[in-house]
């Protein structure tokens, strides 16, 4: 599956392309809703990019894998897309599946610009390989407990299940709110039903609770299970991971699912570029973008940037993937670039592995009651 650039109906001098593999959930158990709104934003930028002449005159194009939120699969991926010889990797909105394949990338010497993942640790050891555009689940969650204290929650149950990227968040919100006064109680939902669940809300006095959960079960039976606990009428049911995000939420709970906050990385306005990509999304997506469709088109238009410095910068003597690669890799920090939710540039964040956009946008918002289909910005920094 990729995106073809005779579609753009650009005529090219020769027949060489520049190659960029994309991992992308489209099938369960990913979240395939986020891996199709990832791949929009792609291809939306792919188009715009062929359309202005490309990268250094050679198209682009996208080679698409299915991860299907399977880490294995990823990894095996990654393997055959450094054999048809891609200049780079995009891509992944699950964590677990993101650290699989930075680590294929980073033993392979293979650029990987991760676009959605948020798993502080993508890698073991600090690697060049590597760059992130979303913001590190340490930072987006602190903003997301501090959102809890300044709504009035300290006494926190995370209804959990068993993942690394569940663990770390749970360790970064447990750790916040304990030097703050407030406390988290861990819920395993692989040995507690959703009925149990609601009585160990009530015999904790909890008052919210976090789905740290997979969409759409259990998060759906959790949330459904409390919403009509008599007991639990005043409880808050909290999402950080961002499940509301997408449609299909809404279509599973209906108004059970409003009200439920989570994080979302878009700015509180967006820019004139950001308006005119939003548009021409919810024309290709036929519905209102999610944040991971930005995240999809600003990695193009890093990419971009980053192989054609790497292009101007390479001699003509030494083009080889090898070489090329390398000097992609060289460029995460040289580059500045216009994104829909602002300036583009990595750095090195401590305790992070990877280079980063330390300024990404976070937001806490949550589904409008009174209009279903709006968001309502709780919190920003």
């Amino acid at each position: 599956m990729s995106t073809s650039p005779s579609s753009t109906g650009v005529e090219w001098a020769d027949g060489a392309v520049v190659r960029v593999g994309v991992l992308v959930p489209l099938s369960r158990p990913g979240w395939g809703e986020a891996g199709r709104h990832l791949l929009a934003g792609f291809e939306l930028a792919v188009r715009e990019v062929n359309e202005a002449g490309g990268i250094g005159g050679r198209p682009l194009e996208l080679v698409v894998r299915d991860t299907a939120a399977d880490p294995q699969r990823a990894a095996a991926a990654v393997d055959e897309l450094a054999g048809m010889g891609v200049a780079a990797l995009a891509g992944e909105y699950h964590s677990v599946v993101a650290r699989a394949v930075a680590a294929r990338a980073d033993a392979l010497g293979l650029p990987f610009l991760c676009s959605s993942a948020v798993l502080d640790a993508l890698t073991e050891q600090p690697t060049d390989w590597v760059a992130r555009l979303a913001p590190p689940q340490s930072r987006g969650w602190q903003v997301y407990a501090d959102f809890l204290l300044r709504a009035g929650h300290s006494r926190i149950a995370a209804a959990s299940q068993s993942s690394v990227y569940w663990a770390a968040g749970t360790r970064i919100l447990r750790d916040y709110l304990a030097s703050r006064g407030g406390s988290v109680v861990e819920l395993d939902l692989g040995v507690l039903t959703p009925s149990a669940v609601c009585d160990e809300l009530v015999d904790n006095r909890s008052t919210a609770v976090l789905l740290l959960a997979g969409h759409p079960e259990p998060a759906v039976s959790i949330v459904k299970a409390v919403r009509h606990d008599r007991r639990l009428a005043g409880i808050m049911i909290g999402a950080p991971a961002g499940q509301p995000e997408f449609a299909e939420w809404a279509t599973l709970l209906g108004e059970d699912g409003a009200a439920i906050p989570f994080l979302r990385y878009l700015p509180e306005r967006l820019s004139p570029l950001g308006e005119r990509v939003e548009a021409a999304l919810r024309e290709r997506l036929g519905a209102a973008p999610s944040f991971v469709a930005f995240e999809g088109y600003d990695t193009v238009a890093v990419l971009a940037e980053v192989v054609g410095w790497a292009a101007a910068t390479t001699p003509a003597a030494l083009r080889s993937d090898g070489a090329e690669r390398a000097r992609i890799a060289e460029a995460w920090p040289q580059v500045a670039v216009e994104g829909t939710r602002g300036q583009i540039q990595f750095s090195r964040v401590p305790g992070i592995s990877v280079w980063q956009w330390a300024q990404a946008p976070i937001q806490v918002v949550d589904r409008d009651p009174a209009h279903f289909d709006r968001f309502r910005i709780l919190h920003a920094r």
